[in-house]
């Protein structure tokens, strides 16, 4: 395995620092919403940083650091985006303002690239002191693999309510209200907590929780440190900007978590053979290594990437990916509407896109229009929204849609 010098090390730790305090004071610090060019502008940067960084691995440190880094740069992009839907559920559980969800994201982005950092400083010391630790690895994706089969998507998700959660909802007692992206208000002369802490802390943890996943699944592809570590940074830094970028297509990916489980599986089972090949545990063939076939790393690289191109594909051109598609952005868009968003002109424009929203959702098969009427939930939500929308433009408080 070829060694990373020190000042490599600090040069690229200064970078990724410098990226996330530029995201910051040039993006995030103005609360804003993002328009889909920025997003789209800044994910492509950022995508194309990574794979120059990739290219400039597979130039000097040759072509097995270079596809080990492209695997596991795909695959923990792959993960990020599973995540996403659970930044949605919980952003839109906790009423997070569209304006300040940017502060929240890069908050979790950066609880997540300490933690997984110290995931893989303890990965690495496990592995180099322990090689039976390949096979809990594998064991761990392998379960993984098959909970993410069990899974099921009935497009309207539940909040996540994991121990970090419940935990800070038990001790931070904050305001009932938003101050902006503010962490602390005063609320009758004193000062208070708002719920943005609370959301951030449930985003971080949350965050944690997701690394004992990802990273077995990039050992399982490069034991590397300085590979598993820039591909996890990488994988992260463009994740606020990707979540606004595709925000509206995340419920299209009905097939994701499918595509994610036949990845996983794979990285298990290279995991389990890799281990039988460097085999001391004594009950396992006497403590002798085992003869097996190990999978290359380019071969994985070539699997997971096909697999996730046959994943979106087939997503998109899913008829249930498209109901669950409108039913998840019209749900979205009326509560949005009805408890979130304050400002007027922000809220004339989600009551437009929820017109939009309903208008596909005539669109339907009418199997799926049928299941939609039957969601009592979603028909009396889209009512009030349009019963408040018309008290508001009979107050002034916002426009009328404009007639197609």
């Amino acid at each position: 395995m070829q060694q990373v010098s020190g000042v490599v090390w600090v040069l690229t730790v200064l970078g990724i620092v410098g990226l996330l305090l530029f995201d910051f004071f040039f993006h995030v610090r103005k609360a804003h919403v993002p328009r889909l060019r920025e997003a789209a502008l800044w994910t492509s940067v950022y995508v194309s940083v990574a794979i120059l960084f990739g290219v400039g691995v597979w130039v000097f440190g040759g072509s097995t650091m270079g596809a080990e880094y492209f695997a596991g740069y795909v695959t923990e992009e792959a993960l990020s985006v599973d995540n996403l839907f659970v930044f949605l559920l919980l952003l839109g559980s906790f009423k997070v303002p569209r304006a300040d969800q940017q502060k929240v994201l890069l908050f979790g982005i950066v609880v997540s690239l300490l933690a997984r950092t110290g995931f893989i400083l303890l990965g690495a010391a496990l592995i180099n002191s322990f090689a039976w630790i390949f096979y809990l690895f594998g064991l761990i994706l392998l379960v993984t693999a098959g909970n993410l089969l069990r899974e099921k998507h009935d497009g309207e998700g539940e909040p996540p309510n994991n121990i970090v959660i419940r935990l800070a909802r038990r001790f931070l007692h904050t305001s009932e209200t938003y101050d902006g992206d503010k962490l602390f208000t005063y609320q009758d002369g004193k000062r208070v907590l708002t719920p943005m802490l609370l959301v951030m802390v449930a985003i971080g943890g949350t965050d944690i929780l997701f690394a004992l996943d990802s990273i077995p699944a990039i050992f399982g592809l490069t034991q590397n440190v300085y590979l598993v570590f820039t591909a996890t940074a990488f994988s992260l830094l463009g994740l606020r900007q990707l979540y606004f970028l595709i925000d509206g297509l995340l419920d299209r990916l009905v097939y994701l978590s499918y595509g994610l489980a036949a990845i996983l599986a794979l990285i298990g089972v290279k995991l389990v053979l890799h281990a039988l090949h460097e085999n001391n545990v004594s009950f396992i063939n006497g403590g002798e290594p085992v003869d097996v076939v190990e999978i290359p790393t380019a071969v994985s690289l070539g699997i997971i990437v096909g697999v996730l191109l046959i994943t979106v594909i087939a997503s998109l051109l899913s008829p249930k990916g498209r109901a669950r598609t409108s039913v998840a952005a019209a749900r979205r868009h009326a509560t949005e509407f009805l408890d979130v968003e304050t400002d007027p002109a922000y809220c004339d424009e989600i009551y437009h896109r929820l017109l939009a929203e309903e208008e596909n959702l005539k669109r339907l098969p009418e199997r799926h229009q049928a299941r939609v009427r039957e969601q009592a939930e979603l028909m009396d939500l889209l009512q009030r929204a349009h019963r408040q929308h018309d008290e508001r433009v009979a107050a002034g408080h916002c426009f009328a849609p404009s007639a197609t």
